[in-house]
């Protein structure tokens, strides 16, 4: 799905709309936000509970933990601003920082994928449907922010081609972190749910640090494409969470 958004660089002769390029980002906001309640901390409190543990201090703990990763990780990072895109001496450099910045992005979403079928893989059959439902929004919301990474590289006046392996080689990185999550969490069963509140933290951050500001407040407030697309972001995939779960 990564590989198929950034793919859109293709069909652009010239520069996109940024209205289109702030549905993009506000839609991917939009369905973290939703698999960030539905689809990790309520399974995160439940799993809690059932181990005896009070429901809000692995949702509360684990969130912390995932914000404090990412701050942490964001302090070494220098944002991606659309300076730093169209700087034409620090190309090498601006593709280096891409790459490491898109991989903070997708580390949770793997966490989440591998914590979700770990957990039914494990006698707990009732979250295959949630974890399935999971799955499918990621994937989705891959699609938008595959898009939403070439796009701005061909405007910065980088070739389809390039733009589009460096786009699609940005979701690479999620079915690793969900292996090795499935790995760890196949031995550690009390650490589940503070996993699972880590990734929600964790995408938290990336939507009110990263794409709600670049979608909407960075820009004209005279159009409204970003928070539209936040909003069907969001029910969609409470639709396909609450549906499918």
């Amino acid at each position: 799905m990564t590989a198929l958004g950034a793919a859109m660089v293709f069909l652009f002769r010239n520069q996109i709309s940024p209205n289109l390029h702030r549905i993009m980002l506000g839609f991917a906001a939009g369905v973290m936000i939703a698999a960030s309640m539905w689809s990790l901390l309520i399974p995160a409190i439940e799993e809690a509970q059932a181990l005896g543990l009070p429901g809000w201090l692995p949702a509360a703990g684990g969130s912390a933990l995932g914000i404090l990763f990412l701050v942490a990780m964001d302090g070494l990072l220098p944002h991606l601003s659309p300076e730093l895109l169209q700087s034409e001496d620090r190309r090498g450099a601006q593709n280096a920082l891409l790459i490491l910045a898109i991989t903070l992005h997708n580390i949770p979403e793997g966490m989440a994928v591998g914590v979700s079928f770990a957990l039914a893989a494990q006698g707990q059959q009732e979250l295959l449907p949630a974890a399935s439902a999971l799955a499918l929004g990621v994937g989705i919301q891959n699609f938008p922010e595959g898009a939403a990474i070439s796009l701005p590289l061909r405007q910065a006046g980088m070739s389809r081609t390039k733009s589009f392996l460096i786009g699609a080689a940005s979701g690479a990185v999620e079915p690793i972190a969900a292996l090795l999550t499935v790995l760890a969490a196949g031995t550690v069963q009390t650490a589940l749910p503070w996993l699972l509140s880590f990734a929600a933290g964790a995408m938290l951050y990336v939507v009110v640090e990263e794409l709600i500001p670049e979608a909407n407040l960075r820009h004209d407030h005279q159009t409204h494409g970003g928070t539209y697309g936040v909003m069907v972001g969001f029910l969609l995939m409470m639709i396909l969470d609450v549906a499918l779960g």
